[in-house]
Parts: C-alpha cells; structure tokens; sequence
C-alpha cells in the first residue's frame, strides 16, 4: 500500500530530527567522560575543577537556593527581552522608513554597542540603584541593537513587488510596510531575535554580578568569593539551559506567526 504524504513528511521530520540531535549528542557526553575521567584519575581538586558529578552534587544540595537566585535572574531576563524585541522593532521600522532617522540613529545605537557593560552599569546602579529595574534597563538597551538591524535589513531585502502589488489591490504604503513587508522580513527579524536573545541572560548575570541583590550574579560572586567551582558551574548551566528555553519559544513564536522552514532550505542546512 502506497504510504500517505503526512505519513512519509512526519517520518522525514523524524529522521531528520535524530540525525541533528545526535552529533551533539555524541560529542556532549564524550566531553562528559573525559572532564569525569580526567578530574578523578589526574586527582584535581575540586576547588580548580570540579567534577561533572560533583556539579550534579552541588546542584541537588543548592537546589531550592539556586532556584531562587534563577527566578531573579529570568524575571529581569524576560521583561528586559521583550522591550528589546518590540523597541529593536520598532526603531528597526523607523530606520527604515526616514534616512534622516537612520543617519542620525544609527551611529548612536552602534555606539551604544561599543561599551564595556562594566562602564555603564555603574551608571544604571546610580540612576536605579540594586533593584531590577536597572537589570531589566541594562537588558534592553543592549538587546535592541540586533533586532533593529535585523528589521532594517529584512524590510530593506524585500523585493520591489509585494508593495507593487499591494497597492495596486488599493492598499496604501502604511498597511503595506506593517502587513507585508513586515510578514516578508519576519524570518531575517527573527534571526536578529535570536541574536539578542543569545546573551541577554550573561548580561544579566553580569549586571547582577556588578552590583545587585539577587540573582545568579550574586550566585557567582558568593561562590567565586568562597572558592567554590561546583556552584560556579551550576549557575553555568542553569544560565545555558534558561537560553536554551528562550530559543525553543522563539522557535515555537516563529513556527506558529510563519509556519514551518521549507523543506528546500532544511536540506540545503543539512547539507552544509
């Protein structure tokens, strides 16, 4: 019996699947044993480099305190990320649409993008002082430079004819640029999405880390002040895991407004 079209997409998505998953899959747990095997036969002290074992240790003993610290962390993460997102947007928009904005725009916000987070957030602790806002702040302004980018180039790639065609049906040029060139930019916008949100959580944990009252950053600085690499490590890993969630619902936000990747452009990737 001849097998149906969903049957055989659903078991291509299946096999292309374990075919991504298990290269790091591989080389993760072959790093894994050889940092376990390493510490243990070579005798580290666990003060220079603890163990993956020891890591998980710590991180069940710590659990409670070591989720508190994270709620902190994600709260500012969050809120400071999508003020980027939609400010990124938004400026990204208006670059776009004047050249004077964008010539007198741009070379602040690529400016802003040259400067130390350890001279600013002196700054943002005076304005602000320890609580989050200041975090949140920081987060945002350093978030948006890659979505405006990315939303001017999107908008700026978009072929000629969609406003063509737009406007002969009788729309005019400000329901074009926010319901089609917007919707034929969306995938170059959510790349610069995924930029931002590639580090919002470090500059969080940096900001806290300077100066704060809870947080992953007040996390590192008690376990880096005590000596202690197994916390270290574990506020690590709960800061790769939070943006390796954040990526998963960007995903999931760009599969739902845009639908799937073609199956063209999927290949193509694999075959790189």
């Amino acid at each position: 019996m001849r097998r149906s079209a969903p049957a055989t997409r659903r078991r291509h998505g299946a096999g292309r699947l374990v075919r991504r998953s298990l290269p790091p899959i591989a080389s993760i747990g072959a790093l894994l044993a050889v940092w376990e095997a390493a510490v243990r036969l070579g005798g580290i002290s666990e003060r220079t480099l603890a163990a993956p074992s020891q890591i998980v240790a710590s991180m069940i003993d710590t659990w409670p305190d070591l989720m508190s610290a994270a709620a902190m962390t994600v709260y500012e993460t969050a809120i400071g990320f999508v003020i980027a997102v939609a400010a990124g947007v938004g400026i990204g928009v208006l670059l776009y649409s004047s050249t004077v904005l964008h010539r007198a725009l741009y070379p602040l916000l690529t400016a802003a993008q040259t400067i130390p987070l350890i001279a600013i957030a002196p700054l943002f602790m005076l304005w602000f002082g320890f609580d989050p806002t200041g975090k949140i702040v920081l987060v945002a302004v350093l978030g948006l430079f890659p979505v405006a980018v990315q939303t001017t180039r999107g908008l700026q790639a978009v072929p000629r004819f969609y406003e063509d065609v737009a406007l002969t049906c009788g729309a005019n040029r400000s329901w074009t640029l926010w319901h089609v060139k917007l919707r034929v930019a969306a995938r170059q916008i959510f790349g610069g999405i995924r930029i931002c949100a590639a580090y919002v959580f470090g500059t969080a944990v940096t900001a806290e880390y300077l100066g704060a009252t809870s947080g992953l950053g007040i996390w590192l600085q008690g376990a880096f002040n005590s000596f202690r690499t197994p916390p270290i490590f574990s506020a690590t890993i709960v800061i790769i895991a939070g943006t390796g969630v954040l990526f998963a619902l960007i995903a999931l936000a760009e599969y739902l407004l845009l639908g799937p990747a073609s199956e063209d452009a999927l290949d193509e990737e694999e075959g790189q």
